[in-house]
């Protein structure tokens, strides 16, 4: 099969160089927003045109606390070990990103610890692994805009081992700090419209050392994707908005991977629209620490 015959939300390629395959993930429940969640399923490609699958990774056993909600898988390659992070949420608990490993790219995957990775009375979602300068583990994850109206973009040092955050959470930024970000009504039945998503954030350290993230919102087009760039190097920032969304096709919740070839790509879904949405791949070009797409 090809990508147009894939039916995800928010894709996200590991390429494995040990059995050089290309594992694909995203969200693939047929309704992710109102039915029971039903797990996570991969593909699998030797040259990224055709694509063998899928594979259930993830399906939740009976102790599972996520019964909704099963959104935007990530699966890393951490300490010869693979660990996914997804987002779940139950009736009566807060949106979360959990964090499960396995011993392979396929799964089976289970939870690292009982609980999210994020904190249990925030609503979050997306989070993503970054490994820092020093070689530590940190989530980044969104801080939903549907409990703080501006959402912003938080990160939070684990253990080694993954098993549970070290510290509490640091803002990185608000939504409100990239001018391609559009205003929505808040949640609170205020009537005030002065809301703003952060989603999907991924960091991606550039050849000449620049620590890029990509996140998408809202924005006039629809749903875009755009990034940031630290101007220390490190995680904490400060973070510099870039001026234009990257993606404007009503796409975004995208990642950058490198190819067995050295080649970078954007992947991402549009339209942000169900069951329509597909994933997508986009040639990038560094230039100066910055990115676009051919």
């Amino acid at each position: 099969m090809q990508l147009t015959d894939i039916q995800m939300r928010d894709p996200f390629v590991l390429a494995d160089p040990d059995s050089q395959t290309y594992y694909l993930y995203g969200t693939t429940d047929k309704d992710p927003w109102k039915a029971k969640g039903v797990g996570f399923d991969a593909y699998q490609s030797k040259d990224l045109l055709a694509w063998e699958g899928p594979v259930t990774v993830f399906s939740p056993d009976k102790a599972f606390w996520g019964t909704h909600n099963f959104w935007a898988p990530e699966v890393h390659r951490y300490r010869g070990h693979y660990y996914l992070f997804a987002s779940f949420k139950a009736e009566n608990r807060c949106r979360g990103t959990q964090i499960l490993s396995s011993a392979s790219p396929l799964g089976p995957f289970v939870p690292v610890s009982a609980k999210p990775a994020t904190p249990e009375s925030w609503e979050c979602l997306d989070g993503t692994l970054h490994i820092d300068q020093k070689g530590k583990p940190w989530i980044v994850f969104c801080h939903e805009w549907v409990q703080v109206n501006d959402g912003q973009i938080c990160a939070t040092q684990l253990y080694d081992d993954l098993s549970e955050p070290i510290a509490e959470p640091i803002v990185l930024f608000h939504a409100s700090d990239a001018a391609w970000t559009k205003r929505l009504a808040r949640r609170d039945g205020s009537g005030l419209v002065d809301a703003r998503v952060t989603d999907g954030p991924f960091l991606h350290t550039a050849q000449d050392g620049t620590l890029l993230m990509l996140w998408s919102s809202v924005g006039q087009e629809g749903y875009v994707m755009g990034y940031a760039t630290s101007t220390s190097g490190s995680i904490l920032g400060p973070w510099v908005q870039s001026e234009e969304p990257l993606i404007v096709c009503d796409g975004g919740h995208g990642m950058i991977f490198t190819s067995f070839e050295g080649l970078r790509y954007l992947t991402y879904h549009s339209p942000n629209k169900t069951p329509n949405k597909r994933p997508f791949f986009a040639r990038l070009e560094e230039r100066d620490g910055s990115l676009a797409c051919l």
